[in-house]
């Protein structure tokens, strides 16, 4: 015991004199892990970017970060923004001091557009900038188009970098000043987390007690989906560069630093810079949906496995402080799965093996992270005795012999070479999956023990591991170890709660006429007529549900190539099968794609039941319609009410139901406005249909990033914003492409997103939502019909609208970028109808004119009668949902560039047939719009709440993305010259290979200075 006092005690003098703390501030400095700076508090606050509240103990605002924003999104302008721009301004020197030696031409064209780029931000009523740009680069080779797009576009992603390290350190600027006033708190003291959100529940709710609230957070689940769909321009190997320059600039800050130890940082930030220079960061190859899956789980290995139980330790402190309990263990207020490897809808690139050897890599990557968890807890618990009667009994069943006396190490030893079994085997399966050289690499990092794990059961459940370190941590409890038991065992126990054995439950998605033809080609080879030509749902319902209640399969699965069947039919039968053979945890919802029907859930239930996969056998997976449509939410309540009258169904779902609300592609068929009224209105009404049969209804949210595609960066107001009644503490969303980089990029990051949505799904179960009255409800309803009839006009019936499109985006030229698995369309030869939401809005962001967000609004906010404009603005004024749905249509706006979309007008458009005049017709909807959303916010400012985030595009990222908005204009008019030849030269097709090159190079970095792509 004096040896180990010792010990701690070099240990606290050493950190003293490396901290430079007094002696007497030691004993509060072990007590609170928050550190005084001596700052007071309005210097702390004046550092932060402003307009929002943070709460204080007395009740007061003080002005403090965005508490809306994750941190990824929030704006980095600032009153003072001095250390960003000293941060910009070190990276930019680095990186072309990086250029100037490779090309000093490159340098001085970059120079000369940042410079036009900068006078068009300051005075953007001055069109001499803009006018000077598009002249200039008419005059540039296309080498030099190149190497400039690519000098503005790395620079652009080092902005992004600095912006991100600057929400940090800014935000811990405040978090200390907070704590100086005597609020410390594990999370922040600002509304959109648990510890400010705990606070507003008991300021507004009069009768909610602090139980009320733990309760909530105690039985509350937010499921966060990981998806595969195109949006993230980058390459991994570049993002992880990238990451790596915001950890230099926090290396840099550090006050401990030695003079050698502050240039040698320097000097790694100048090679890291360089090499990202000397990098290809054009995907060369088009991403299988295996690299794709790798891609999440890198995101999942090198981030969230350690911000997760981060999280819930600091959660777990706040309910300590806030509501005077811990956290249990067990509780997962934070869950994730993945759709990668399983979204099969219209990618024929994901296949039965692929989504196979996915979950194989899945299992194989959690075993190995779960070892060397096991690992790392062997050598902390080195304990030699005090044990509990259940700890000598599990120790006991242990047929080891290693660590004779210790025995939490010898269960632990052994758990982990039953790991190592578990990855023997992944290794063992996923050899008829992968090339020879692969599988050695692959086998290279397993260790190599096949004579002392030759006997032992592998682990394939996660209970199998949950169960003996429960049993370890309530014997260190029991026995007096509490702080011991508190350390990594606690972490690695709530990993296994949230990522199991599987890392992510994968969900499969297939289109609904998939199963149509797959029961049509059973239905005639059982020679009972053709399901496809049965047009009454009622036959179908009867059959399918006959069927279900039958003990007999409609056929003998054992060989189904021998059947006859068509391929396609044979592919989706052996997509149930593989499903079959995988372990039920592996595996979360099956998403029916363009449901329209009953019947469409009831035929995944019954394809399901064919190979073994039912509720009795505790294998199904649940069934998860997808309404995406403007008919398909209309009549969804219908359809819903349909499927829950069926017993046979009902008694298999165990008394809950998933719908899946699409949000991109209703946007696209209907328009902004029209589509969020439509789903306001299905929300609502299927809510009511589940309640009546008593069916626990979770709505799972299929958004994209941008505003388009349902995204919104105010997460925490978007969540309150719901239809009431229709979250109730489940929320399932999806995060896709560069969205994922954005709000999970760094562990700090991570832990802030994660906050918001528990923070969020918390607050919305006890806010009072305002019940829309009658007249909204009749304004909405002529809003939503005439910005409907107006977006369709154009996009379906306005004649010269594909050719306008087309000449006037990059929509055509999407492909080469090589950022996702599936193809652009669901039908190759279709028009704009068959164009996935995606590439549709993607190429409407590069262009600056955001036509999908917010075409048809201003044509329904619109009205001759006044008393309607009357109606919208006390809409506005006391209707949440509404307020929030303008807002961000207002934002969305204020980032549209008039001057710029013009230029790719001038560029590209044909001017006859009336092409060009169609892009005047647009731009004079974009005025009208904006001035209806005006008139609607009686504002003098389109961004609205998100003033913030234009006041940051325009003064930091414009200068950056004007001048490659221009360039890509000139590319493509270059491109298309080429394009329309029949034969080229060696040497033009040379020219053409660069140009391609320097166009791809403007879309990532436009994508990356708009902060989203599609």
């Amino acid at each position: 015991a004096v040896l180990t006092l010792l010990q701690c005690s070099s240990l606290v003098e050493a950190s003293t004199t490396n901290n430079n703390l007094q002696p007497s501030r030691i004993k509060g400095f072990l007590k609170h892990p928050f550190v005084n700076d001596n700052k007071n508090l309005a210097s702390a606050v004046s550092d932060i970017s402003g307009g929002a509240s943070a709460l204080l103990e007395d009740g007061t605002d003080i002005e403090a970060i965005e508490v809306s924003i994750p941190l990824s999104q929030s704006p980095a302008v600032q009153a003072n923004p001095e250390a960003l721009l000293m941060d910009i301004s070190m990276l930019s020197d680095i990186l072309m001091d990086v250029i100037e030696q490779e090309d000093p031409n490159v340098r001085k064209l970059y120079d000369e557009f940042l410079s036009y780029g900068k006078a068009r931000a300051e005075n953007v009523s001055d069109g001499k900038p803009l006018e000077t740009m598009i002249e200039r680069a008419k005059s540039l080779s296309n080498e030099e188009c190149l190497g400039l797009c690519r000098a503005v576009a790395t620079a652009l992603n080092l902005v992004n970098a600095a912006e991100v390290h600057h929400r940090m350190r800014s935000i811990k600027t405040y978090e200390k000043a907070i704590g100086e006033r005597g609020l410390p708190g594990p999370l922040y003291h600002t509304e959109d987390s648990v510890k400010g959100s705990i606070q507003a529940i008991l300021d507004e709710n009069e009768g909610v007690s602090k139980e009320d609230i733990y309760q909530q957070l105690c039985t509350q689940s937010v499921e966060l989906v990981l998806t595969a769909h195109p949006t993230e321009v980058n390459r991994r190997s570049v993002l992880r560069k990238y990451r790596k320059v915001g950890e230099d600039l926090a290396y840099l800050e550090r006050p401990d630093l030695l003079p050698f130890e502050r240039l040698q940082a320097t000097f790694d930030l100048q090679g890291l810079i360089s090499s990202l220079w000397g990098m290809d960061e054009i995907r060369r190859v088009k991403p299988t949906p295996q690299t794709e899956a790798a891609g999440g789980l890198a995101i999942l290995e090198s981030v969230l496995w350690d911000a997760v139980p981060s999280y819930l330790r600091k959660l777990d402190a706040q309910c300590i402080s806030s509501l005077g309990k811990h956290l249990p263990l067990n509780v997962v207020p934070i869950k994730f799965a993945s759709w990668i490897g399983g979204d099969r809808d219209g990618n024929p690139n994901v296949t039965p093996c692929v989504t196979k050897e996915v979950v194989l890599q899945q299992r194989l990557k959690a075993a190995r992270l779960l070892s060397q968890d096991l690992t790392d807890l062997e050598s902390q618990l080195a304990i030699s005795s005090r044990y509990s009667p259940a700890m000598i009994d599990l120790a006991n069943s242990v047929s080891y012999t290693k660590h004779r006396q210790e025995l939490y190490r010898r269960v632990l030893s052994h758990l982990n070479k039953r790991l190592m079994k578990t990855m023997r085997a992944c290794e063992d399966e996923l050899e008829e999956y992968l090339k020879p050289e692969e599988m050695a690499s692959l086998r290279s990092r397993t260790p190599s023990l096949i004579d002392e794990i030759d006997d032992l059961e592998p682990i394939y459940k996660k209970e199998d591991l949950l169960g003996p370190l429960t049993t370890i941590h309530e014997s260190l409890v029991e026995t007096g170890f509490e702080l011991v038991a508190d350390g990594l065992l606690v972490d690695v126990i709530r990993r296994l709660h949230i990522f199991g054995l599987t890392l992510v439950p994968l969900d499969i998605r297939e289109e609904s006429t998939k199963h149509t033809m797959t029961l049509d080609a059973i239905t005639q080879w059982l020679g009972i007529g053709s399901y496809a030509e049965w047009d009454d749902e009622t036959a179908r319902l009867a059959w399918l549900s006959t069927e279900l209640s039958s003990k007999r399969p409609l056929f003998a699965a054992s060989n189904l190539r021998k059947l006859g069947f068509p391929d396609s039919v044979v592919r989706t039968l052996e997509t149930f099968k593989a499903a079959s053979e995988l372990e039920p945890e592996a595996l979360g919802a099956y998403v029916i794609s363009q449901c329209q029907t009953a019947s469409d859930v009831l035929a995944v239930m019954l394809l399901q039941k064919q190979m073994g996969m039912t509720a009795k056998n505790g294998n199904m997976m649940r069934v998860v319609p997808l309404f995406e449509t403007l008919d398909d939410l209309t009549n969804a309540p219908q359809k819903l009410e349909e499927l829950l009258s069926v017993t046979a169904y009902v008694g298999a779902i165990k008394g809950k139901q998933e719908v899946m609300v699409g949000y991109s592609d209703s946007a696209k068929d209907a328009g902004r406005m029209a589509a969020c009224w439509a789903q306001y209105k299905s929300q609502e009404e299927m809510v009511k249909v589940a309640n009546k049969y008593g069916i626990e209804l979770t709505f799972f949210h299929g958004k994209g990033g941008t505003v388009g595609r349902g995204g919104n960066p105010a997460l925490y107001r978007a969540v309150l914003s719901h239809p009431p009644n229709t979250i109730n503490g489940r929320f399932r969303v999806t995060e896709q492409g560069e969205m994922i980089t954005q709000n999970y990029g760094t562990v700090q990051i991570a832990e802030h997103t994660l906050d918001i949505y528990t923070a969020a799904v918390m607050r919305e179960s006890f806010t009072k939502h305002v019940d829309p009255k009658q007249n909204w409800k009749d304004q909405m309803e002529r809003v939503s019909e005439v910005s409907c009839s107006d977006y369709r006009h154009l996009v379906r019936e306005e004649p010269r609208f594909v050719p306008y499109f087309r000449q006037a985006t990059p929509e055509l030229e999407l492909g080469s970028l090589n950022i996702g698995s599936r193809p652009a369309k669901r039908n190759p030869k279709g028009g704009i109808e068959s164009l996935r939401a995606i590439p549709w809005t993607f190429a409407w962001t590069q262009t600056r004119t955001h036509l999908s967000a917010w075409l048809g609004v201003g044509a329904g906010l619109s009205s001759k009668d006044a008393n309607d404009m009357e109606t919208l603005q006390e809409m506005y004024d006391q209707w949440p949902w509404f307020r929030e749905l303008t807002d961000l249509i207002a934002m969305i706006m204020s980032k549209t560039d008039f001057s710029i979309s013009k230029n790719y007008d001038d560029q590209l458009v044909d001017k006859t047939g009336g092409v060009m005049e169609l892009g005047e017709e647009v731009r004079k909807k974009l005025v009208e719009t904006r001035q209806a959303v005006l008139d609607v916010t009686k504002s003098t400012n389109m961004a609205g709440h998100h003033v913030a985030l234009q006041r940051a595009s325009s003064l930091i990222r414009s200068p950056y993305v004007d001048p490659l908005n221009v360039i890509q204009a000139e590319l493509l008019k270059r491109l298309r010259v080429y394009e329309s030849q029949d034969e080229l030269t060696a040497e033009e097709k040379e020219e053409f290979d660069t140009l391609k090159n320097a166009l791809v190079v403007s879309i990532n970095g436009i994508a990356q200075g708009m902060r989203n792509s599609g």
